[in-house]
């Protein structure tokens, strides 16, 4: 992966745009939950939100809609865990032999994908994104990187891939920035932004509405109908 920070980080347009209205946590889970279901193996996730914000708690909703193993936490310590999906397959087995934690192999035998959660806050460059060897599973599961923008777009195959297609996910507290952007910069010497590293484990400001803002990227998300 090459390094996307700074100038070369500029994006192409969006393709889609929506925002949505999330009244307090239940509700933040239950719309992951059902963007769940228009996701596929392959679809990559950037998702951006300050303290309270509900990270985690959208990828427990998300986690939920999918089918995977249970217990989604903020990956903050570990950098990326791999949920392995426990959908039954056509035949009647599950994907319950797959490993969880960082690195191992997932429920590839499942008829689901599986979810890989990564926090992309402590790591300075793309390459120590690619030293994770996401590449090895992204094909086969939904991943979700929380503050990756500018890092984690190589994932879907950006800019090479001309197909390269990627959802950008930033949720904004009612009482937090209030300017979608504000949250989602990483550190950048060019741009002079520095930023704090925030978890939303501790369930702050769990019953607050939140927006969500979606852009979607590449040819996959042109005219995708996303719940909202």
């Amino acid at each position: 992966m090459r390094d996307l920070t700074g100038a070369a980080s500029r994006r192409p347009d969006p393709v889609l745009r929506i925002e949505v209205e999330l009244d307090g946590a239940e509700a933040t889970q239950a719309w992951a939950a059902h963007l769940a279901s228009v996701l596929r193996a392959g679809d990559v996730l950037i998702l951006t939100g300050e303290l309270g914000a509900g990270k985690t708690t959208f990828t427990q909703g998300l986690g939920a809609g999918l089918g995977v193993r249970e217990g989604i936490i903020s990956p903050t310590f570990v950098i990326s865990r791999i949920h392995p999906s426990l959908v039954e397959r056509p035949g009647g087995t599950d994907g319950t032999g797959g490993s969880g934690g960082t690195g191992g192999a997932g429920g590839s035998g499942s008829g689901g994908p599986d979810l890989v959660h990564v926090d992309a806050y402590r790591l300075g460059s793309a390459g120590e994104l690619s030293d994770l060897d996401l590449d090895a599973t992204v094909d086969r599961s939904v991943t979700v990187v929380e503050w990756g923008r500018g890092l984690a777009e190589p994932l879907a195959g950006w800019p090479d891939d001309p197909g390269a297609s990627w959802l950008d996910i930033e949720l904004i507290r009612a009482t937090g920035s209030g300017e979608p952007g504000d949250a989602g910069t990483r550190a950048d010497a060019e741009a002079g932004t520095i930023v704090t590293d925030f978890s939303d484990e501790d369930g702050t400001g769990a019953d607050e509405t939140r927006t969500a803002f979606v852009l979607g990227y590449g040819p996959r998300w042109a005219g995708a109908d996303l719940p909202g």
